[in-house]
């Protein structure tokens, strides 16, 4: 695959859904187990929610990793892990995460039958934050390939 410039419009679509997603996720009522657990469909609306968040950031990336460095790639994991490699993710206890977060969004997809009730609560409840840190890397590194793939 060859290089080519990044398309800040597919990058800004995809993270203002990832804006949306968190949105929905917080407003969901999370401020106890109890509380979250207390409706059914609050797991299932996190379930989803969750899955789409992290599916549009792993899209990012990969269309980072795709125009910016002609690396395609179709599985999440090996996208997540190429971000780290190709400082995408700066940081790197996100870039960690992101990797985490790439193997979760395959239970929610693959085995979905083992994500339970109380992960998905403790994950609204505190994780959330690092999806807005992945974010924020992601449209830094937009920026930064766009601004080398602009020329002099």
């Amino acid at each position: 695959m060859t290089p080519s410039a990044v398309d800040l419009k597919v990058v800004e679509d995809r993270l203002q859904a990832v804006a949306l997603y968190l949105r929905e996720l917080r407003e969901l009522p999370a401020g106890s187990r109890q509380e979250f657990l207390a409706d059914r469909r609050n797991p299932n609306s996190a379930e989803s929610l969750l899955r789409r968040a992290l599916e549009a950031l792993l899209d990012v990336a990969r269309h980072l990793l795709a125009r910016a460095y002609g690396r395609g790639t179709l599985e999440y994991r090996e996208v997540a892990r190429l971000a780290r490699e190709h400082n995408l993710i700066a940081d790197p206890i996100l870039a960690a995460r992101f990797e985490e977060m790439a193997g979760f969004r395959n239970r929610l997809t693959d085995f979905y039958r083992e994500v339970m009730a109380d992960e998905l609560y403790a994950i609204v409840a505190t994780e959330l934050p690092d999806i807005d840190g992945v974010a924020t890397e992601l449209a830094r590194a937009a920026a930064r390939e766009a601004a080398k793939g602009a020329g002099p």
